[in-house]
């Protein structure tokens, strides 16, 4: 009887208890992108575990690399895990793969990877896809400004045969043609080859001032050699995909001098003080560091903990409409998230619009080089 009666007055509260927010992550931590994926898992343990009074459950899945393991990992967060948000993946090929599921299952969803096809043109279904990395035609307008500022006359492209690099050759060569300099070659290799002699020679051959590698991560690395090995003297641009210490290790001496803009995180405390960015990127950067080691900080780590720093700001404001772990949740949280304003992360200030699910402006990217074997803020 006293049982009967301690379930009955425990009831109420039973039922209107609010369940937990469940946040899938599918990452790269093996794989050719495993520099990338890495410092984003080691920051996804950083994120908090509780927003709002409620707690936050992560489920961190690794995709190894794979567009394939990364759309079965987005399938069984959603239908096993029953996840509110996705975060994921590394790679623009994964992160696109990614979408139709998401949006299928109306699901919002952050992206780490560059591509700005992941959120561009709007349409049904990248209404539910957001993402953090600035996006490849922003920083291509960095690296053409800067050719222009150094007298760059001709150019050759090397990148990835995929959608990261192809995403890359589209909105750069459009730039480069706009500020009349020449593309003189377009080559193409995989993120798995072990030689790209042959590409490089056909570079060479046209004898460009300067040539443009659309990788990321120690892959992008190949090509960066192979050019320093074969006796080219003029300037190299990468990617912000290569912004990590994993990518100074595989390069080594033949990094020096390379020119690539990436978010403000990487030379964090050489900005100046006024940066709007500086004390939310050296925010994250002690943390960070904190549990890794100085010098451990990298822009991609940041891509997720900018992916956290939004879901910080939206979910008060979804929790206010429904209770997590319902589709009125997931439809809240998407509406929160793209109504984020004036918010401070690692890598710029996020002010998101019904067609710009990226929301960054030129507060996110700087220029650096790389000099005495580290990042510098170049002038």
């Amino acid at each position: 009887m006293k049982k009967t009666l301690l379930a009955m007055l425990l009831s109420p509260f039973a039922a209107t208890a609010i369940a937990d927010i469940n946040v899938g992550v599918t990452l790269s931590a093996t794989g050719p992108a495993a520099s990338l994926g890495i410092p984003e898992k080691n920051t996804i343990a950083l994120l908090p575990k509780i927003i709002a009074g409620q707690k936050v459950n992560y489920i961190v899945l690794d995709d190894a690399s794979d567009t394939t393991t990364a759309v079965k990992n987005t399938k069984k967060l959603i239908s096993e895990s029953n996840v509110d948000l996705i975060i994921g993946s590394t790679t623009t090929p994964n992160s696109l793969a990614m979408v139709d599921v998401a949006a299928e299952a109306e699901t919002p969803m952050i992206a780490m990877a560059a591509s700005a096809r992941i959120v561009e043109p709007m349409d049904a279904k990248r209404k539910w896809v957001f993402k953090t990395p600035q996006n490849d035609a922003q920083m291509s307008t960095a690296i053409v400004e800067h050719m222009s500022n150094k007298n760059v006359k001709t150019v050759a492209y090397i990148g990835f045969s995929d959608a990261y690099g192809e995403g890359w050759w589209n909105e750069f060569s459009k730039l480069a043609e706009v500020r009349k300099i020449k593309l003189v070659g377009n080559e193409r290799f995989n993120r798995t080859d072990t030689s790209v002699t042959g590409q490089v020679l056909k570079v060479l051959s046209a004898k460009p001032d300067a040539v443009l590698i659309g990788g990321a991560g120690t892959p992008a690395a190949l090509p960066q050699k192979s050019l320093k090995e074969n006796g080219f003297k003029g300037i190299i641009y990468q990617t912000h995909g290569v912004a990590n210490n994993d990518f100074l290790r595989a390069c080594g001496k033949d990094c020096e001098g390379i020119v690539l803009p990436t978010g403000p995180i990487l030379v964090a405390a050489q900005l100046p003080a006024d940066n709007p960015v500086k004390k939310s990127a050296m925010d994250y950067l002690t943390k960070y560091e904190a549990v890794h080691g100085k010098g451990s900080i990298n822009p991609f780590g940041g891509y997720a903990w900018d992916a956290g720093q939004l879901l910080v700001s939206a979910a008060p404001v979804a929790l206010k409409r429904a209770q997590p772990g319902t589709k009125e949740f997931r439809a809240a949280l998407r509406d929160a998230l793209e109504a984020t304003k004036n918010l401070a992360g690692s890598h710029g200030v996020f002010n998101m619009t019904a067609n710009d699910h990226l929301g960054l402006d030129q507060r996110a990217r700087v220029m650096v080089t790389i000099k005495n074997g580290s990042w510098q803020l170049a002038k």
